[in-house]
């Protein structure tokens, strides 16, 4: 039944689809533009080559995310007006009822998710990162990390969404205070588990054993005031050429963990640089802030969709008569990043303020110079492009542009 809230919904996805299609109008046409010529910055640092290496990457990128965006649409489209949500419900409603109809209902929403996503997201894999050089996956591996994924979501996700569901149920008006504090716990009990429970299924870790390196690492660590679990070293290189470096786990768990493809690039004073920067994340106790503020934002959340579970304009307003919890929880996390996406250039600034945070406590920890150099062979071994739109950029962007990025290190390294 079409009501105001209809409307309302229409209005904020077509706003959300025009600002993400001029936005990326913007990127294609911008990279394209400054494709022809290195930026002065990087002038005898990036070849020409790389250069045209990176734009031709992040326009493919691009175009392909136009076509990943109208798909999403389409399907949020089709559960919502479309009636595949209320079809679902009849079917399941027939079959199953309580906690085992919810969950049956929410699993079919993300399978049915997944399958339309799986063409994307091999075409993405086997097409385009292969067209670049990227791509070290095999089908069969890919085959084998989906399956490992989907038994993982489901082995996990069920005794979660049985939990949530019986709260939601038994909890009275405050059940999304209940599901707060349990969706938290959960959250934080992953952080854990992750690094020697969940990760090594995917990849194997061996523990650094490049002694002058590790002996290096281990002194800026001991400076830096950090302890960790152990330095590892993670076969990234199996499925793709992409290097990096992060931190894992939480407290006492806490690991280091490189990308074999990193360690091979870049020289042990750059790679101390780039854990430097690291270690910036946990001095400024990034983590931990972006942690509150997830938690901030659900909590705002479930207590918003406790408003909306006794709303009948909620339900009718996007194609669905009956209401239930499971319904409901679909519904909310299926339309709120419609409503939310303007939000998404705050978040974007808040993680490219902590970036510079980061590299300016490198560039007192280690080297700034070092981190340069580290980053522009990183620009170039990952096609970063190193003309992104400017608006483009501070919308999505989480890093900040290299020429900033570098620009500002160069200060500090002066200083």
């Amino acid at each position: 039944m079409i009501n105001i809230f209809s409307f309302a919904f229409l209005a904020a996805l077509s706003v959300m689809v025009a600002l993400r299609l001029y936005l990326a109008w913007r990127q294609i046409s911008h990279v394209i533009a400054c494709r022809a010529v290195v930026p002065d910055q990087f002038a005898g640092r990036v070849e020409l080559a790389a250069h045209h290496k990176a734009a031709d990457y992040a326009v493919a990128r691009t175009r392909f995310g136009v076509l990943s965006l109208l798909v999403e649409i389409a399907l949020l489209l089709v559960f919502t007006f479309g009636g595949g949500l209320q079809a679902l419900h009849d079917f399941w409603s027939t079959r199953l009822s309580g906690a085992g109809y919810g969950v049956a209902l929410i699993f079919s929403v993300m399978l049915i998710s997944g399958l339309i996503d799986l063409p994307l997201t091999l075409y993405t894999q086997f097409v385009i990162e292969e067209k670049f050089g990227f791509n070290r996956m095999t089908f069969g591996l890919f085959l084998i990390d989906l399956i490992k994924q989907t038994a993982l979501g489901v082995a996990i996700g069920t005794p979660v969404l049985l939990a949530v569901l019986w709260l939601m149920a038994q909890m009275g008006s405050l059940w999304w205070l209940y599901v707060w504090l349990f969706w938290c716990s959960f959250n934080l009990l992953i952080l854990f588990i992750y690094p020697t429970w969940i990760a090594p299924l995917f990849n194997k870790f061996s523990p650094l054993d490049d002694a002058p390196l590790k002996a290096r690492i281990e002194a800026l660590l001991q400076r830096c005031g950090f302890a960790s679990s152990g330095l590892f070293v993670m076969d990234g290189s199996r499925r793709s050429n992409h290097g990096n470096a992060y931190f894992t786990g939480f407290g006492k768990s806490k690991r280091i963990v490189f990308f074999d493809t990193l360690l091979g690039r870049l020289l042990p004073v750059e790679v101390e640089a780039v854990l430097a920067h690291e270690l910036g994340h946990f001095k400024h106790r990034h983590v931990i802030k972006r942690i509150v503020l997830l938690f901030a934002l659900s909590l705002a959340g479930l207590a918003l969709l406790g408003q909306l579970m006794d709303a009948d304009w909620f339900f009718n307003g996007l194609g669905v008569s009956v209401q239930n919890t499971a319904l409901a929880l679909i519904l909310f996390f299926l339309v709120a990043p419609v409503f939310s996406f303007l939000l998404t250039p705050l978040i974007s600034l808040l993680s490219r303020r902590h970036e510079f945070e980061a590299d300016r406590y490198a560039a007192d920890h280690a080297s700034a110079d070092d981190l340069v150099k580290a980053l522009v062979k990183l620009y170039e071994d990952n096609a970063a492009t190193l003309t992104p739109d400017p608006l483009h950029s501070l919308f999505y962007d989480s890093h900040p542009p290299a020429a900033l990025r570098i620009s500002r290190l160069a200060r500090l390294n002066i200083n």
